[in-house]
């Protein structure tokens, strides 16, 4: 739509707030701020939201590949000629051998559960998501298999510190004469590590693999046993299709998942809260859509006589329509704009403001105990923006047909009649 100067000129005249339309510049004013409010929070909330499920696909996937593979039947035997058939399916990077294991960790008269994950030293450097977090020690004597690597939330809730020694008790105990006996053993704290998610830091031990082999009864008899097998893939997207070949190719007897089957239920919470949220803050910009509608109406009674005049002198109806359209278009333009902007810096510095409002108010808005992840992180998807820009611009749009329809169809004798 092209708008000559006249119209431009009119339009933003009607805008501009006088004495005696005070009333309708204070709708137009709240219509604009609804807008910005609506596009800002949009933004902000689709952004929390893109980076949690990020964070958390980062960790999980970090812990435990994008495919695992287990036997049907127990342990996995000779792992090493399974490994060799998985390296040759393509898009395959990486295949990692692991023990796992439920324990019970003790310490200063405290137990907790845990979570125990073994890695060969090598597999274990090449996650760096793991080795930049270490807080305290270092991998030195995990290297040479004679301690564990905590969580520092675990460390904290157990009251131990590096050198400090912890008691594993497993359920898996030995029979003897006066029944099942839990299997101790009390490994030295080497290191702990701080992810920032709390499952993790509250309740993940890392344990050489030699050791765990042993621990777990995973190496008795001169066996040489495991837990599983993580496998990583070029493309997360693509683990799906790898895992399939990964099944194929291994047969029956084997158990195969991928990182979007294991943590469906997570992911998909995830994403009916964003999809909810989005709806429940859309409704902002409609309600800001509703108040364009109103203030474009009063400003067309309050503009009658104007309309009347300008007719009269040779404007015709598409030029009225032209004047009053600018007008809810600036409105939606203006509106869009600086919720864009205010949403874009609120995104950016998200977790900053966090801290600031904990610093300030004393407490903690996101507690480690009872929430996933303890930073709020936040990613920008461009297209999620662009998508809340139409959005926003197509409803202040729609909001100024009924409007500009009705100046458009004023008459100008009767306007000036009433006058």
């Amino acid at each position: 739509m092209c708008f000559s100067a006249f119209e431009r000129m009119m339009s933003w005249r009607y805008l501009r707030a006088r004495r005696a339309e005070g009333f309708i510049s204070l709708i137009t004013a709240f219509s604009l701020s609804g807008i910005a409010l609506g596009v800002a929070a949009l933004i902000v909330i689709t952004s929390v939201m893109n980076g949690v499920k990020s964070e958390m696909l980062r960790h999980f996937i970090g812990w435990s590949g994008h495919v695992n593979v287990y036997s049907s039947t127990g342990p996995i035997n000779d792992y090493d000629a399974l490994i060799s058939q998985i390296k040759t399916i393509p898009q395959v990077v990486s295949v990692t051998p692991t023990v796992e294991g439920q324990v019970m960790a003790s310490a200063n008269g405290r137990a907790l559960g845990a979570q125990v994950m073994a890695l060969r030293y090598d597999d274990l450097a090449q996650k760096q998501h793991i080795v930049e977090k270490i807080t305290a020690g270092s991998l030195d004597a995990f290297k040479a298999g004679d301690g564990i690597i905590i969580g520092e939330r675990l460390a904290q809730n157990l009251g131990v510190s590096i050198g400090d020694a912890v008691t594993l008790i497993s359920p898996e105990g030995r029979q003897t004469i006066a029944g099942l006996v839990p299997r101790l053993k009390a490994y030295p704290v080497v290191a702990t590590f701080k992810l920032g998610m709390n499952a993790y830091d509250a309740g993940m031990i890392l344990m050489p693999f030699s050791e765990a082999q042993i621990y777990f009864k995973l190496a008795d008899g001169g066996q040489n046993r495991i837990s599983a097998i993580d496998i990583n893939v070029e493309k997360p997207d693509s683990a799906r299709e790898v895992a399939v070949q990964i099944a194929q190719t291994l047969g029956s007897g084997f158990r195969v998942y991928d990182w979007q089957e294991s943590n469906k239920s997570i992911f998909e919470a995830l994403t009916i809260q964003r999809n909810v949220m989005f709806i429940i803050l859309a409704l902002i910009i409609v309600v800001a859509a509703f108040n364009i509608i109103s203030s474009l109406i009063m400003l067309v009674k309050d503009k009658g006589r104007d309309i009347a005049i300008l007719r009269t002198m040779g404007a015709t109806r598409a030029s009225i329509t032209r004047i009053f359209f600018a007008c809810g278009a600036l409105i939606g333009i203006a509106g869009t704009f600086i919720g864009v902007v205010i949403g874009l810096v609120l995104a950016v510095n998200v977790d900053n403001i966090r801290a600031w409002i904990e610093h300030v108010s004393g407490g903690k808005i996101l507690a480690e105990q009872l929430y996933f992840l303890s930073t709020l992180p936040a990613e920008i998807d461009p297209m999620q923006v662009l998508l809340v820009i139409a959005m926003s611009l197509g409803l202040s749009f729609a909001a100024t047909i009924y409007p500009v329809r009705r100046a458009a169809r004023l008459d100008p004798a009767e306007a000036l009649r009433y006058e």
